[in-house]
C-alpha cells in the first residue's frame, strides 16, 4: 500500500501493464525518468516473459514517433511511456500526427500525485488534457487508484471501438506516489529465450467481378490518395477506369495505374476531345495542386469512398459526396468507355518514356530519378518522407503490375520531424527489409533517430538520403520565381532554401552506421541492389539550383508527347 492510500505504485503500474497487454498492446517504447520508474519496472518484467517487446529511446520526440511507426507497420495500437514535465510535451509532434492519419498511439504519461501539483515540485506542470482535441481519449489516474478501467476504455478508443470515432492516440496520465521502486526481495527472473513476433504486413491485391453492363458509361477517373488501399486498385479495374494513384496509397500498381498522372490531368480538361466527366476518391489527396484543383471543379464531380469514420476532415467540410458501400460508388461512377482507359494508358505511356529521356540525358542523379530507382528497387517495405521525396517517387515512379513494397508516409500532417524514427518503428514492426527516401533536411531536422542504445534492435533499415545541401521543395513553388527574379535578393534562399555544409558522413561515423556517398544513377541502382542487413545510408549527393530548369523540361517533353499521343 502506498504512503496516501489505495494501490502502491509498482503494483498499479503492474495492473495498467497487464490492462495494456490484454487489449493488443505488444510493443512500447520507453523514454527513461524517475516519476516513470513503476511503469518501466512493470515492463521489464513483462519484457523478460517474452509478452511484450520494449524499445529504449533517450529522446521523447524520436520515442513518440517510433511508437507512431510500430502502430502503422502492424496495424495494432502501440504505446510511448515517458515521465513527467517537459518530457510529456515532447510527444505532441507524434500525437498530431497520429490523430490525423488515424493512428492508434497510446501515451502513458507520468504524473506526481494531486498533493505535489502546483506546488512547484520539481518537473511538476499540467498534464491532464495535454493534447486536447488531438487525442481521442485522456484520462488522469490518481495516484493510488485501480488503472484497469481507464486502460480499457483508452484503448477502445484508440482502436476506433467507439461508434462513429475513427482510429487514433489517447492519453493515460498516470500518478505515482513514492516508492517508485519494486518492494526488497522482487526481481523480474530470467531473460526469455524469445522476443515478441509479428507477421509481416503484406502488400495485397485484390479482385472484383466485372462492372456491370448495366451501368452508364462515363469518363471517371480515380484517385486513389494516401491510405486508400488496394480496394482502389481493384475499383478502378472492375470498371475500367483509369486509376491515379499516389505512391503512400499503396494502390499504385495494375494495368489501369497512371504513372506520371498529375502532369497528364490538363490533356482532360474541359476543353479536350474526352474530358474528365467524374472523380471518385480513395483516401486522403496530399501531394498535387493539379489533383487539388481537379477535386475543386464545380463542373465535375466527385464523390468520396468513406466506408467508416475517417480523420482527416469533419463531415460536410469537403465537396465531395461521401459514400459508404462500393455499390453506391458504382452506381455513381459507372464503367469507362474502352476508349477512355486506352486514352489514359496511352497518355500515360508516352508522358513516362518522355519523362524517362528527360531523366536519362542527366548522368547526375536528381531528385526525380532518385525516387524512380528507389520505388523500382525496394521490396518488403518503403517509407516515403514529406517535402520533395514523395513527390520524386510520385512524378516518376513507374507503376508495376503487383505491389512490391508497403508503403508508409507522415501524411497525416505532412511534417518532416521524426521520419527516422518512424521509419525505424516501421522497421522494428515489420521484421522485414525496408528502405526510407527522406531529404538532407528532414534528414538532419530527426538526427537524433539515428541513435540507438547498446542492446537495442538493430532493425535492416536503408536510409537513402537526398542531399542538395537545403530545401529543394521551395524553389519548386512560387518562391522560386521570387529567387530567380531577385527582387528579394538572397533572402529566398535564406529563408527557404536553408543552406548547408553538414558533413552526413561524419554524422553517421558518430551514431555508428555504415556510409556511402553517390553521385550517379548508375553508383545509386548498384548501391540499391545490395541486400539490407542492419542499418546503412546511402547519401545522394546533388544540386538543387537546376531542379526547377528540370521540371520544365520534363513537364515540356511531356506535353508534346501527350499531344502527339491524343492528336492535339
Amino acid at each position: 500500500m502506498s504512503q496516501g492510500g489505495g494501490l502502491g505504485a509498482v503494483e498499479s503500474a503492474r495492473m495498467a501493464v497487464a490492462a495494456l497487454l490484454g487489449a493488443g498492446v505488444r510493443y512500447v517504447v520507453v523514454a527513461p525518468g524517475s516519476r516513470s520508474a513503476p511503469m518501466a519496472y512493470a515492463l521489464a518484467e513483462a519484457d523478460t516473459a517474452g509478452r511484450v517487446e520494449l524499445l529504449v529511446r533517450i529522446d521523447e520526440r524520436d520515442a513518440g514517433f517510433t511508437a507512431l511507426g510500430l502502430a502503422l507497420a502492424t496495424g495494432a495500437p502501440a504505446a510511448v511511456l515517458t515521465t513527467s514535465g517537459t518530457a510529456v510535451g515532447n510527444l505532441l509532434p507524434a500525437v498530431m500526427e497520429a490523430n490525423h492519419a488515424a493512428v492508434p498511439l497510446v501515451v502513458l504519461s507520468a504524473d506526481r500525485p494531486d498533493e505535489l501539483r502546483g506546488t512547484g515540485a520539481n518537473q511538476t506542470t499540467i498534464q491532464p488534457d495535454l493534447f486536447g482535441e488531438h487525442v481521442r481519449f485522456a484520462v488522469d489516474v490518481a495516484a493510488g487508484d485501480n488503472p484497469v478501467r481507464a486502460v480499457e476504455t483508452a484503448l477502445s478508443a484508440a482502436t476506433g471501438a467507439f461508434e462513429d470515432i475513427p482510429p487514433g492516440p489517447v492519453q493515460l496520465n498516470l500518478a505515482f506516489r513514492d516508492p517508485l521502486v519494486p518492494a526488497e526481495g522482487e526481481s523480474m527472473g530470467d531473460p526469455a529465450a524469445r522476443r515478441v513476433h509479428h507477421a509481416p504486413r503484406t502488400p495485397l491485391a485484390l479482385d472484383f467481378p466485372a462492372a456491370d453492363a448495366a451501368l452508364p458509361e462515363r469518363r471517371t477517373v480515380v484517385l486513389a490518395g494516401h491510405d486508400a488501399g488496394p480496394v482502389a486498385e481493384a475499383f478502378a479495374r472492375a470498371h475500367g477506369l483509369p486509376l491515379l494513384a499516389e505512391p503512400s496509397s499503396n494502390a499504385r500498381f495494375g494495368p489501369n495505374a497512371v504513372g506520371p498522372y498529375r502532369l497528364l490531368l490538363e490533356h482532360f480538361g474541359p476543353d479536350a476531345a474526352q474530358p474528365i466527366e467524374r472523380v471518385v476518391l480513395f483516401g486522403r489527396p496530399t501531394l498535387s495542386r493539379p489533383v487539388s484543383a481537379l477535386l475543386a471543379r464545380a463542373d465535375v464531380p466527385s464523390a468520396l469512398y468513406q466506408p467508416v469514420p475517417v480523420a482527416w476532415y469533419e463531415p460536410g467540410r469537403r465537396t465531395e459526396l461521401p459514400l459508404e458501400t462500393l455499390a453506391d460508388l458504382a452506381e455513381f461512377a459507372g464503367r469507362g468507355p474502352a476508349a477512355w482507359l486506352d486514352a489514359w494508358v496511352l497518355a500515360g505511356a508516352a508522358a513516362q518514356h518522355a519523362l524517362d529521356s528527360v531523366l536519362a540525358g542527366n548522368a547526375e542523379a536528381t531528385g526525380p530519378a532518385v525516387g524512380a530507382q528507389v520505388w523500382e528497387h525496394t521490396s518488403g517495405q518503403l517509407v516515403l518522407g514529406s517535402s520533395n521525396g514523395i513527390r520524386d517517387v510520385d512524378l516518376a515512379g513507374v507503376p508495376p503490375q503487383e505491389p512490391q513494397a508497403t508503403v508508409f508516409a507522415n501524411r497525416g500532417l505532412a511534417g518532416i520531424d521524426g521520419t527516422l524514427a518512424t521509419a525505424t518503428g516501421v522497421a522494428v514492426g515489420g521484421r522485414q527489409e525496408t528502405t526510407v527516401l527522406l531529404g538532407d533536411v528532414t534528414f538532419l531536422h530527426d538526427a537524433g533517430g539515428l541513435f540507438l542504445g547498446a542492446g537495442e534492435t538493430d532493425p535492416a533499415l536503408r536510409i537513402v538520403v537526398l542531399n542538395d545541401a537545403g530545401g529543394a521543395i521551395f524553389g519548386l513553388l512560387e518562391h522560386g520565381g521570387i529567387d530567380q527574379s531577385g527582387r528579394y535578393g538572397t533572402a529566398v534562399e535564406r529563408l527557404f532554401g536553408t543552406p548547408h555544409t553538414v558533413d552526413l558522413s561524419a554524422l553517421a561515423t558518430a551514431y555508428g552506421v555504415p556510409h556511402r556517398a553517390v553521385t550517379t544513377t548508375a553508383e545509386l541502382a548498384a548501391a540499391l541492389a545490395e541486400p539490407v542487413e542492419g542499418r546503412s545510408i546511402i547519401e545522394v549527393r546533388t544540386d538543387r539550383r537546376r531542379l526547377r530548369a528540370l521540371h520544365g523540361s520534363i513537364r515540356t517533353a511531356v506535353a508534346a508527347a501527350v499531344a502527339g499521343t491524343l492528336g492535339g
